[in-house]
């Protein structure tokens, strides 16, 4: 396992899960509290992105789904720029009382 924090583990570390522990982006929803149609909405942000500027892509990503999920972790931690781009999506869920 690598000592780097990436966006996952710092998302794993903040809600409690080990470092590697994947996420569904429904999943991801749930915990953050985040309404799941943003965060799927910046899921395939992250999917087009890998098709549409390939350049940026590293060498170690597979797929678009990989890129995607490394979009949204970004964009769920608040230090990061992705977090600027794709915050306008972010809407927490309204809790009833």
């Amino acid at each position: 396992m690598s000592n780097i924090m990436t966006h996952k583990k710092i998302f794993n570390k903040k809600y409690g899960f080990p470092p590697e522990e994947p996420h569904s982006i429904r999943e991801i929803a749930k915990i953050s509290g985040y309404e799941y149609k943003g965060i799927k909405t910046i899921f395939e942000k992250g999917e087009g992105a890998y098709y549409s500027n390939p350049e940026s892509v590293r060498k170690s990503v597979k797929n678009p789904q990989q890129w995607a999920y490394a979009r949204l972790y970004a964009a769920l931690n608040p230090r990061s720029k992705a977090h600027q781009i794709d915050k306008v999506h972010l809407v927490k869920i309204k809790t009833k009382k």
